[in-house]
């Protein structure tokens, strides 16, 4: 999408959506040592955070269709919070980019079960900049709802502005939601230090929040939040005030209790008001529980749900949010939701659940792809020994290495859906360089011709991969047969699950290759035998990588196995074992026809003439581009071919 002169994506006017949540948004700090002070915290994970951001991530999460009026900075963070909400499939259309403020931070904490230590930091940010004039009629029209937050009725210019939302939304015949999301120290309550603090009576606060109680047609706010709405503290009678200035259906979050909504007149008890099941767990994190919350109950009530069914599915995305790390990475995905109401689970900490855990990830991915096509220049020991015959070192390798990275950008041309494989020992600058653009990276972590299984990283996988962008994929490259001898077997298979339960800690993508024909026979089975026992071991990898099969039954008994273990998995790439380029495209019309098939990863048969030629001097820099670029082309031609004739 394009932009206009105010920074805003250029938004499908033909797109309808749910709901358009408005306000703050920030980038979440959250401190990684879990019992910790904020004192005492070594490392920090980073999530988008803020009440409506969360909202609409959460909201498109669970299949609604969600868009984000707010700004951000003109700088790293903010543009981190305009992709992430992309990938999250939410229309950005009218975030803007303030080219004066900075994206909010807020540091966070889970001190204990009952102590969530943060810091606000929000001085003159972007968000608090909103302005009327970013307020579009058309594009609130567009939506079911808007989902407006007290924090921006504190100033007066988000207050301003978000009014003006509300109004345009009612006269549109659309629907107006309060999340009261009351945070003493926005409202110049608190000092800085008592972030957490989630309660302070003020008189002044309650009349003001009041005056923005008619515009409603949903409240929503936990039992000390309808405190300072209603202006008392006693639960029953602050909902009864609310009820007096509102005709909106008022939902009284209680916690661990579930919730209790009141869609007409306030009965006599709060136990008497509408209610769904309730789901107990450990209490993890608390934050971001309330954005989870009201992501599930929009969910329900903007798909005209009856009130049980909406609260059902608010308290079950509430219980998930309280188990996990983070705010929005925590919400869960529709398919998840549904999972759960379908299975539940053995856990009372969810975020210890395998299976949910398996789902979560899979289905919270950013990004698909139908096809790939990738360049694999992670080679080291290939390399090194080409180097050494032609009387190079090598920092030439590196060098021929980024020409490599030249000629998977020439063959891409900007498309999606190509990619580049490349390591860090000797194609540093080369893996740097990928990260600039639209291409897929993987990077390898194996120590290369290692049998059994050993890594370059060292022994310490967690601490290595702190140290990778979240945007490499780990290729880990395992020559392994089924049949090896036992202890071999089990060596190898040790390393792997390591390896598989690094990078689900770390929120890395793991590509796992797996060569058997170098150490055993190979039939129609094996393969599907050896990705079966790694199933059977918890491994489920995102990405296979495997080698060319001689025939139908043995793809087809490969790709019922993944099917049958992980019907997330995201693919199988085909590797190359330097075959000639006409071998391989004849190849990839045998496998095309199968569906998780994707395309392939290879390196020599791209690379290696190129390479040598280059090495010796009797090339330059651009001939050695176009040879590789010719050969790369070559083979995405024959692969788009061959799928499409499978498609046909």
């Amino acid at each position: 999408m394009g932009e206009d002169s105010l920074g805003r994506d250029a938004l499908d006017s033909g797109a309808a959506l749910d709901l358009i949540t408005i306000g703050r948004c920030s980038v979440d700090l959250y401190g990684q040592q879990v019992g910790g002070r904020l004192e005492d915290m070594g490392s920090f994970a980073k999530y988008i955070g803020g009440c409506p951001a969360n909202i609409a991530v959460g909201s498109a999460r669970l299949g609604l269709k969600a868009g984000f009026l707010s700004r951000v900075g003109d700088e790293h963070m903010g543009r981190f919070i305009r992709e992430t909400l992309i990938a999250e499939g939410v229309d950005t259309s009218r975030l803007m980019t303030d080219p004066e403020r900075l994206t909010a931070l807020v540091i966070l904490g889970i001190r204990n079960e009952d102590s969530f230590p943060l810091i606000f930091y929000r001085e003159n940010c972007a968000d608090m900049a909103i302005s009327e004039d970013d307020i579009d009629a058309e594009y609130i029209a567009s939506a079911k709802a808007v989902v407006v937050t007290g924090t921006h009725f504190s100033a007066p210019g988000v207050e301003a502005a978000s009014r003006k939302a509300a109004r345009l939304a009612r006269e549109a015949g659309r629907k107006v939601v309060l999340d009261i999301d009351y945070r003493p120290v926005l409202w110049g309550l608190t000092g800085h230090g008592l972030g957490e603090e989630r309660f302070v009576e003020n008189a002044a606060v309650s009349k003001h929040l009041q005056t923005i109680l008619p515009l409603c047609d949903l409240i929503v706010g936990t039992e000390e939040e309808l405190h300072i709405a209603g202006g008392t503290t006693d639960t029953l009678e602050a909902i009864r005030a609310v009820r007096r200035l509102s005709d909106a259906t008022i939902v009284c979050k209680r916690g661990p209790m579930g919730c209790v909504v009141f869609p007409s007149a306030i009965p006599d008890s709060l136990e008497d008001g509408v209610s769904g099941p309730g789901f107990p767990v450990e209490v993890y994190n608390v934050l971001g529980a309330g954005d989870a919350f009201m992501s599930g109950f929009l969910r329900g009530w903007l798909r005209d749900e009856p009130l049980e069914t909406c609260c059902k599915f608010a308290n079950a995305c509430g219980a998930f949010a309280v188990s996990r790390h983070g705010c929005a990475p925590a919400v869960p995905s529709w398919t998840e939701l549904s999972y759960y109401f379908e299975h539940g689970s053995d856990h009372h900490a969810l975020r210890l659940d395998p299976d949910l855990n398996r789902v979560h990830w899979a289905t919270t991915r950013p990004q698909r792809y139908d096809s790939l096509c990738i360049l694999a220049v992670d080679h080291r020991s290939q390399l090194e020994d080409m180097a050494r015959d032609c009387g190079r070192d090598h920092a030439a390798i590196g060098q021929f290495k980024t020409l490599a990275l030249r000629a998977a950008r020439q063959v891409a041309g900007g498309r999606g859906g190509f990619g580049f494989l490349i390591d860090d020992r000797l194609g540093r600058e080369a893996l740097h360089a990928a990260a600039e653009g639209d291409l897929w990276v993987g990077r390898p972590i194996e120590l290369p011709s290692s049998r059994p299984l050993a890594f370059e990283e060292g022994p310490d996988l967690g601490g290595a991969l702190t140290e990778w962008p979240l945007t490499n994929c780990v290729k880990c490259l395992v020559f392994y047969h089924p049949d090896d001898p036992e202890d071999l077997r089990l060596a190898q298979e040790q390393q792997v699950v390591r390896l598989f339960d690094a990078c689900r800690r770390s929120g890395h993508e793991l590509l796992l290759e797996v060569i058997a024909s170098r150490h055993g026979a190979v039939d129609e089975t094996t393969l599907a035998r050896a990705i079966a026992r790694f199933y059977d071991l918890g491994v489920a990898p995102d990405w296979w990588k495997l080698e060319p099969l001689a025939d139908d039954a043995a793809w087809r008994a490969v790709c019922e196995t993944i099917e049958r273990h992980d019907p997330y998995c995201r693919g199988i790439l085909l590797l190359g074992l330097e075959r000639p380029l006409d071998e391989l495209t004849s190849s990839f019309l045998l496998a095309a026809r199968h569906r998780l098939v994707k395309g392939f990863a290879v390196g020599r048969s791209i690379f290696a003439e190129p390479a040598k030629a280059w090495l010796n001097g009797a090339i330059d820099d651009a001939a050695a581009v176009d040879a590789m670029a010719q050969r790369f082309a070559t083979l995405v031609a024959g692969w788009q071919q061959a799928a499409e004739e499978q498609a046909a």
